[in-house]
């Protein structure tokens, strides 16, 4: 008898999956996995930080608890922290009531939540033809989520400049000036992913000026803040920064990273919008979204950050939590370099501690990722990223030997 489901193609894997699969199968001893985007401590271990016990222990205490459904745009002492410190506890926004926001499934979440409601309202009812502009390079989601919801034309903006190792700024500028009006910008807020380079504040000025001009809308995605480096409202600096130009947007944060909370799915998108009236109608469009998405929303990763969140001392721990995450991070940074340094590994090695955040666009071909997989067991994406937090004091000195290895024998 012939399946229903007979006709149906296999789809390519995920490639951080696969990557990570391949890694787990392969038996070579001094093996490195530098591909998945998750913490990992100096033994390689995922790290429950400290805080997050701590939180956990309080909830189970807690009697009065239970697990009723929350409201439909989530738990609201969670939404309002988190829209907190994206756009900071003085933001005049916030003070005018003309912010709000949605939990979401992680940072993924609040960007099809976002997708999904400017499919249906932004530019023209049911817009599917609006413009959607992602870094060249980004986290390659950012093309799926978007093209998911509908939108039919989703085009590169120029970021990468592959010579230099660092911001193309001009070309970055170029793209935004010729943008039609009132097209789509997704804009990383920090630790910019995949290759850890962030315009300086005045460069993000340039950006801002431009995108005022020529009325584009602004999407944040913010799924780095305290990573890159070390402290929340130096990450948040860009995001609030438009906020103080008069900018409505959306803002997607993801707590996965900076709580560790990847398998709780906790995610938040933050709403920037003229006034209480406009905030108050785009919510209850949201709730509409929400409802055929997921119906409600999960409680315990919310819970869990917005305790944490809205008591000083814990919020303080918390803070050292994610500034012990991104110092190893940057550690890690400076050393790596400076071991391809002592090696005199060819070509320039400064970008590696001039980009920030969990990932480094190592400059390596995908000839050069190959040879690094099979031939040292180093597990990289394809485009040359590696996540810092995969090294560690005991295999550093075989990676950098390896990239040496790789760069004098594969062009």
């Amino acid at each position: 008898i012939m399946s229903l489901f007979g006709e149906v193609p296999q789809a390519t894997p995920v490639a951080v999956f696969k990557l990570s699969n391949d890694f787990k199968e392969d038996a070579n001893p001094k093996k490195v996995n530098l591909g998945v985007g998750a913490y990992r401590t100096d033994e390689g271990q995922p790290w429950v930080l400290p805080v997050v016990k701590k939180v956990e222990k309080i909830i189970v205490a807690d009697n009065s608890l239970n697990h009723e459904y929350l409201a439909i745009l989530g738990l609201p002492e969670f939404r309002s922290s988190a829209s907190k410190i994206a756009l900071g506890e003085d933001s005049p926004a916030i003070q005018e009531n003309r912010v709000g926001a949605v939990q979401c499934l992680g940072g993924t979440g609040a960007l099809k939540m976002g997708a999904e409601f400017l499919r249906r309202w932004y530019n023209g009812n049911d817009n599917t033809k609006t413009p959607v502009y992602v870094s060249a390079p980004t986290w390659e989601n950012h093309n799926a989520v978007f093209a998911n919801a509908g939108f039919e034309d989703i085009r590169p903006y120029k970021y990468w400049d592959a010579e230099k190792r660092g911001l193309d700024l001009d070309g970055l500028l170029g793209d935004l000036e010729s943008a039609p009006k009132h097209s789509i910008f997704v804009l990383h807020a920090c630790a910019h992913n995949p290759t850890g380079t962030d315009p300086t504040h005045v460069e993000w000025m340039q950006v801002a000026e431009v995108m005022k001009r020529r009325k584009l809308f602004v999407f944040f995605d913010s799924a780095y803040q305290g990573f890159a480096s070390g402290c929340l409202d130096k990450d948040a600096w860009a995001v609030r920064y438009f906020v103080t130009q008069g900018f409505e947007m959306f803002c997607a944060q993801s707590f996965s990273k900076n709580f560790g909370l990847y398998n709780e799915r906790v995610g938040n998108l933050t709403i920037v919008a003229r006034d209480s009236d406009n905030l108050k109608r785009v919510l209850s469009q949201m709730e509409k979204i929400v409802r055929v998405t997921w119906s409600n929303p999960p409680s315990q990763g919310a819970r869990l950050v917005a305790i944490t969140l809205n008591t000083p001392e814990l919020f303080a721990e918390w803070k050292d939590n994610v500034k012990t995450m991104a110092d190893r991070v940057l550690l890690m940074r400076a050393s790596l370099q400076a071991k391809l340094q002592a090696l005199e590994t060819p070509g320039t090695w400064n970008h590696i501690t001039q980009q920030i955040g969990m990932f480094s666009f190592t400059g390596l071909n995908p000839k050069q990722v190959e040879y690094m997989i099979k031939e040292r067991s180093i597990y990289l994406m394809a485009s040359g990223r590696i996540n810092m937090c995969g090294l560690t004091t005991k295999n550093i000195d075989y990676v950098a030997e390896s990239i040496h290895e790789t760069v004098v024998n594969v062009q």
